[in-house]
């Protein structure tokens, strides 16, 4: 899926949480939205996912994007970074429900939520509440859900600071790899620079609900000037802080 936004702006009272953002997405990319508290990456998230709407546009594969484009939204999945849509459902009913409502509960999708439910260590915890799991857990049953949907783009917010067990986090991070392979999108917010470094395709910095920073991985290195005992995208935010916008 190519993603287009142009000039997207959303305010919540006098504040504006996002303003003017304009980039492009290819398809088959792993984005990671980087950006102090605040800055506006869950709103960015909301927004690619018709969660709540603003100013501007965005388009999919062309067509642009509202709230009320029902073909469109079910070509999205959407993890918030709290995840139980379904509390009093077990794990099993829970993944059902998802798949129901994205109409993708055929016998063909089996297999893929049992392999999803190996990944991620929850067959023992099939039969258990989602209520009843801790937040590690219930953000895995939610996010093996969504994985087994396989929606063209996959917005994760915060996913590694979801609680996740080392396992759940490798697991994902294939998972979003794999993704990226069969030509679909993933955008996911964080706060851990060691995880974007190494598992996004593109780095989207935003601070103030501006963009501040937008490319390729690979040209990470030559946006610093380097400091010892730093990473590159630590150098990286170090300069841009050091900047007016």
């Amino acid at each position: 899926m190519r993603i287009t936004v142009e000039s997207l702006s959303k305010r919540y009272g006098g504040v504006r949480a996002l303003d003017g953002v304009s980039f492009t997405i290819e398809p088959g990319q792993i984005l990671a939205v980087l950006g102090v508290n605040g800055a506006g990456k869950t709103t960015l998230l909301r927004c690619f996912s018709g969660v709540v709407a603003g100013s501007g546009s965005i388009s999919y594969d062309g067509e642009r994007f509202t709230r009320g484009s029902m073909n469109l939204r079910r070509k999205i999945a959407f993890l918030p970074d709290f995840p139980i849509a379904f509390p009093h459902h077990t794990v099993l009913r829970h993944i059902g429900m998802v798949l129901r409502l994205y109409e993708a509960d055929d016998s063909a999708v089996e297999p893929r939520v049992l392999e999803l439910l190996r990944g991620f260590d929850l067959l023992p915890l099939i039969d258990t509440p989602m209520s009843k799991l801790s937040r590690g857990q219930a953000y895995k049953a939610a996010l093996a859900a969504l994985l087994a949907v396989n929606a063209e783009l996959l917005l994760l917010d915060e996913p590694f600071a979801s609680g996740m067990d080392p396992n759940g986090i490798t697991f994902l991070k294939r998972e979003a790899r794999a993704a990226a392979a069969r030509g679909n999108t993933v955008l996911y917010s964080t706060q851990i620079l060691d995880i974007a470094e190494t598992l996004s395709d593109r780095l989207l910095i935003i601070e103030r609900g501006q963009v501040r920073y937008y490319a390729p991985l690979g040209e990470l290195q030559g946006a610093t000037t380097g400091h010892a005992g730093s990473s590159v995208l630590e150098q990286l935010f170090q300069q841009l802080r050091s900047t007016p916008q």
